[in-house]
């Protein structure tokens, strides 16, 4: 069926519909899905998050999802063929998920380092974030499955981001924050785009009409959906004249349903109105194989070598910052790996990004992998940064019925009867619906056989009212209530109360965590956290500095966790939790072969940075994290990564996430973000920078007659294959310096190279074009 064709069909369709279906299809039927009508051959469209991998319908971990690295290590490859690869991928899964919608990729630029989500963000830079976004928007649809472009616009905080109001210059607007989303729709055709919570300049996003209709749907042609950040639209006929298509999620609070139909019934909104939203449904439906009558998509699923995929990919975006030349590791005979991400490791952010993978594979795994049985790895934590217990862990509980690794979930009524009773493989759970109808409590139980004698600790999270009983000693009512932030917060940060006892070890001992509330819940989160017996900090600080001295290497696994970087709140400082900056300063004092490995998705400061021999950038690499670390440590691949984002030095020059009191964030910076705003006193990365294992000479730079782009020669000086991403910068008399262009080669030790540069195509008719390995190391250029 042609273009012509299917736009017939649909209006043939269209016209079938009265006006309470057709409003009824533009709110959501639930919090993931669509309503269907069988007369016009229209199934239930399925809509799921996933910027790190597609979650489905349930948070859950018995429907596991592959677990990517996270976006921003996507953009660390600088490569739109991988960032297309991985988009095809994820349609893969959403596939086999039966996922038609997935909520990614997340284009909101890297304004402060400060924001909660920038993890889940590409780049400070609007030119590598649009190629990046329009590569997986492009790779999510050829598996037949719309990619959703979020969050428009200016949604580049956490802090108050249902109402602030981001004040920004239009230029700034147009050059800076559209871009991506221009490039994701105009260029690679994004068939769902995402209204954000805040405001631009006065409007709500979900009623701006001038950037919803005039700019999006008529300026940039775009005939997709734009549906709503879940409950962001706030009125009835401002959102629905403004350019709205679809509210999500369904809920008896939503502000469209009955409200719309009476809208048009009493003429305020024009019925066409509507039918131009249902048109762009029933076209989405066409798309991902929903709608009968037309043709679908070809089949896709999830292929048997994705994990394989996941650890190259996470290879492809570890940036080596620093090397004297401990890395690779060779013949390595005894390790000391510590740190606290060592021992817990943080293989993805919080919030809606956050999956549940079948698997993670830990840097001891996939160094034991690499380095053999024979190598002696000694593990210690060191110090303990994290502000929660991670969840009890499945290998000491047992589900006390049925004897299984786990727990078991009981969903009881008001009266106590119970509705449900299920097996688990979590002690944390978080339901957004689902719940079985009239669920009141909700019972977490489970028999602990600690490992060791000593004093174990066991923590209740969550928000409301809890009971915990540990055993026959310990019996506590509580009410936990978060010190701030909104719903969000209080389901991926939420108040702990913790209790010790000592138990001894390989005795069976019965816990329960018991949930209460009086009204249906919209949304539930709550968890069992669990510590084993450990010495004071400053004995594990001293035995984990001991353990550096006697090894060959040491290995310092340091970062951040989901606690830290989330979707719900904003970082208030760079530092790394705790005292992780002390360990690091005493491990390099004891070895001078000490490698620190970071191990989170945003900067953090890095006083140390001239005190060890290498440094490794490994982000939130995903589930295949501990062997993509270990492959680059050990030299049997490639670090491929480069800084998708200015790491800073310091905190000064940072602009904050924080909205002023009148609830304004002005972007008074304008076009100074990231590399345009820092002085070079206050960087420790710049933009761009990452090393490799071999020498790269640069020889020369020229720019097609065309202007569409430059040719870079380079040549691989070193004595092992290689990866480069070269650069092109623009500078000029009117034009501050900026990205123009980049582009991936791969060469043989001595081999020569000469690669074509996609150019920007918004640049000046002359300029300066520099061609380097960063912004801060560029070597040849040219006048164009």
């Amino acid at each position: 069926m042609d273009a012509e064709g299917l736009e017939a069909d649909l209006r043939g369709r269209l016209a079938r519909l009265s006006l309470e279906e057709k409003v009824g299809l533009l709110t959501g039927a639930g919090f993931w899905t669509l309503r269907p009508i069988e007369k016009i051959g229209l199934a239930p469209l399925v809509l799921s998050d996933g910027p790190s991998g597609v979650r489905g319908t349930a948070w859950d971990e018995r429907r596991p999802s592959l677990l990517f690295p996270n976006p921003t290590a996507l953009a660390a490859t600088w490569d739109p063929d991988a960032a297309e690869e991985t988009g095809r991928l994820n349609g893969a899964q959403a596939r086999d998920k039966g996922v038609h919608v997935q909520l990614a990729p997340t284009v909101n630029l890297h304004r402060t380092p400060l924001g909660g989500r920038h993890f889940e963000n590409y780049s400070e830079d609007p030119l590598l974030a649009a190629r990046i976004a329009a590569g997986f928007v492009r790779g999510v649809q050829s598996a037949g499955v719309a990619a959703t472009v979020k969050h428009f616009v200016g949604n580049d905080s956490e802090t108050a981001r249902m109402s602030y109001d981001a004040r920004i210059d239009d230029r700034t607007l147009d050059d800076l924050y559209l871009r991506p989303f221009e490039e994701a729709v105009r260029g690679a055709g994004a068939w769902a785009v995402m209204a954000a919570y805040n405001r631009v300049n006065g409007t709500a996003m979900t009623e701006h009409r001038p950037l919803l209709t005039g700019l999006l749907k008529e300026e940039w042609g775009f005939d997709g959906v734009v549906v709503s950040d879940w409950t962001a639209i706030r009125s009835t006929e401002a959102s629905a004249a403004a350019g709205m298509d679809l509210e999500m999620p369904g809920l008896p609070t939503g502000r469209w349903g009955d409200r719309l139909a009476a809208a048009v019934r009493d003429g305020r909104i024009g019925e066409e109105v509507i039918d131009d939203k249902v048109l762009r449904i029933l076209r989405l439906a066409a798309r991902v194989g929903a709608l009968g009558g037309v043709p679908g998509p070809p089949p896709a699923t999830t292929p048997g070598d994705a994990r394989r995929r996941l650890r190259d990919l996470a290879v492809r975006g570890a940036v080596l910052l620093r090397n004297d030349g401990v890395l690779p590791l060779r013949g390595a005979a005894h390790v000391a790996l510590i740190g606290p991400n060592a021992v817990r490791f943080a293989a993805q952010g919080g919030g809606s990004a956050h999956v549940h993978p079948e698997r993670v594979v830990t840097p001891y795994e996939g160094l034991r992998r690499a380095l053999g049985e024979d190598a002696v790895i000694t593990v210690r934590s060191g110090v303990d940064p994290h502000a929660r217990l991670a969840p009890l862990p499945l290998a000491l509980a047992a589900d006390p019925v049925t004897g299984e690794p786990g727990t078991r979930v009981d969903y009881l009524d008001a009266a106590g009867t119970v509705l449900l009773s299920e097996h688990r493989r979590t002690a944390a759970l978080l339901f957004l619906g689902g719940l079985p109808e009239g669920t009141r409590r909700i019972v977490l139980r489970a028999l602990v056989t600690p490992s060791e004698d000593g004093v174990h600790t066991f923590a209740a999270a969550g928000t409301g009212r809890f009971d915990l009983r540990v055993g026959d000693d310990i019996a506590e009512t509580l009410t936990l209530v978060p010190e701030g932030g909104g719903m969000v917060e209080s389901l991926t940060r939420p108040p702990e109360r913790r209790v010790t006892l000592g138990l001894p070890a390989g005795r069976p001992v019965p816990v329960e965590l018991r949930h209460s509330f009086d009204e249906p819940a919209f949304a539930v989160a709550f968890g069992l956290g669990y510590r084993e017996p450990r010495p004071p900090e400053d004995e594990e600080f001293a035995a984990a500095v001991e353990a550096a001295r006697a090894a060959g290497t040491a290995v310092v696994v340091v970062g951040t966790d989901s606690g830290v970087e989330s979707e719900g709140f904003d970082r208030t400082s760079l530092a790394l939790p705790g005292r992780q900056d002390e360990l690091v300063s005493a491990v390099a004092a004891a070895n001078p072969r000490t490698v620190v490995v970071v191990n989170a998705g945003a900067p953090v400061l890095m006083p140390w940075r001239e005190e060890v021999a290498a440094v490794l950038w490994a982000w939130l690499p995903g589930q295949e994290g501990g062997d993509a670390i270990a492959d680059v440590l050990t030299g049997l691949a490639e670090p491929g990564g480069r800084l998708p984002t200015t790491f800073p030095a310091t905190q000064t020059g940072v602009l904050s996430p924080l909205p002023g009191p009148d609830g304004t964030l002005e972007y008074a910076e304008g076009a100074a973000i990231g590399y345009r705003r820092y002085a070079p006193e206050d960087i420790a990365y710049p933009f761009g920078h990452g090393l490799g294992y071999t020498a790269w000479e640069y020889e020369s730079v020229a720019v097609a007659p065309s202007g569409e782009a430059a040719e870079v020669t380079v040549r691989n000086a070193g004595n092992r294959r290689g990866r480069e991403v070269v650069q092109c910068y623009a500078s000029g008399p009117v034009l501050s310096i900026r990205l123009a262009g980049f582009a991936v080669v791969e060469a043989g030790p001595g081999e020569r190279v000469t690669v074509t540069v996609p150019l920007d195509g918004r640049l000046p008719r002359a300029y300066r074009l520099h061609a380097g390995r960063s912004i801060g190391d560029l070597i040849v250029d040219t006048e164009v």
